[in-house]
């Protein structure tokens, strides 16, 4: 059955890639969208940055046609630039929009936006209320189970922002305390959803890194679907594999390495069209070791790749990749590798 967020259309069980500062930028997503993803978010945008018209701020509304459906991920403290940034949004775009609620991070949390305003419902309440005031567009908000372990309220959240009218919740199931530390924990995401009085889709987010674990969790807490974010960074193809196992039981093979070069090479040229020869190839580094993590001896291939500063050297490195480990010798090291565990949409950031 389709899981509908306003009128946007998502097939059954959607697989959403999670907003992510400084990594969920167009060149990723792009990656991303090839292997499955089926919804799909910008970074973090100020609401205070876009109505100062700042330039990056405004750059990360930037989207592709193939990204659709498309989430815009807001965030700020403040009810008038909440509200006066998602006017904004609603009038120059065709945006679908997601009201995104969930920075642990420190440098939005002390601005008394994401995470923080956990600490304060009637203030979350109050910052939903004024973009859902303010567009036509469908609006989604997603968070934490709360500030901390004394305060785990997501169960009255969740009632009372559905109250203010959004069209789906996603929660972490970590505190903002928790940060990315411990095991996320689904239970009290399971008695969201199974609240008789929630009728919205209900995504849950948190360790999911393997085929089996969507499956087991998809059983036991019965939600819509799931979004996952650190284990899509150099492996985009996790959203594919998921999607076959819940269909077949069966697993994907795990991409050979001219697969995974295939996709560093997509990731790496959008990135230097996206930002510009120096920058892409630059912010590109980071990346090389998820794509290439299980390899055994890879470290000076690594190397070499974060080290390269022209086109034409990091293709020569891409090139013995492949014939270092493609073939016969890869065969050998199989088991290694294999791993082990149409609209848009406007996300407030709590």
């Amino acid at each position: 059955m389709a899981v509908l967020i306003g009128n946007i259309v998502l097939p059954d069980f959607p697989l959403l890639l999670a907003p992510m500062e400084d990594v969920s930028d167009p060149p990723f997503r792009y990656v991303c969208k090839q292997y499955g993803a089926d919804l799909m978010y910008s970074e973090f945008i100020s609401s205070e940055g876009l109505i100062r018209d700042a330039i990056k701020s405004k750059q990360k509304l930037d989207f592709f046609e193939y990204e659709r459906p498309f989430g815009i991920q807001l965030f700020g403290g403040d009810e008038e630039a909440m509200g006066l940034s998602a006017r904004m949004i609603d009038a120059t775009t065709h945006y679908q929009e997601v009201l995104h609620f969930d920075s642990p991070v420190k440098k939005v949390v002390c601005k008394g936006a994401g995470a923080a305003v956990l600490k304060d419902i009637d203030a979350m309440v109050r910052l939903t209320r004024a973009v859902k005031q303010s567009t036509r567009l469908p609006v989604t908000v997603k968070t934490r189970l709360g500030w901390d372990d004394q305060s785990r309220n997501i169960e009255e959240v969740a009632e009372r922002l559905q109250d203010e009218g959004i069209s789906a919740l996603t929660i972490h199931g970590r505190t903002r305390a928790q940060l990315y530390k411990g095991e996320a924990d689904w239970r009290l995401i399971g008695r969201v959803k199974n609240n008789p009085r929630i009728h919205i889709p209900i995504f849950g987010n948190g360790d999911i890194d393997s085929p089996e674990k969507a499956l087991e969790y998809k059983n036991r807490y019965g939600v819509d679907g799931i979004m996952i974010g650190r284990a899509a960074i150099g492996y985009p193809w996790i959203f594919n594999e998921i999607k076959y196992f819940l269909k077949t039981g069966m697993h994907l093979e795990s991409p050979p390495i001219e697969q995974r070069v295939e996709a560093i090479r997509q990731h790496l040229y959008r990135s230097v069209e996206w930002k510009g020869t120096v920058l892409g190839i630059l912010e590109m580094r980071r990346h090389y070791s998820n794509y290439l993590r299980g390899y055994p001896n890879i470290k000076e291939f690594r190397n070499q790749l974060v080290h390269k500063n022209a086109l034409e050297e990091i293709e020569m490195v891409l090139e013995e990749l492949v014939k270092r480990y493609s073939g016969a010798e890869a065969e050998e090291f199989d088991g290694l590798i294999r791993r082990n565990e149409g609209g848009l949409i406007l996300t407030i950031d709590n």
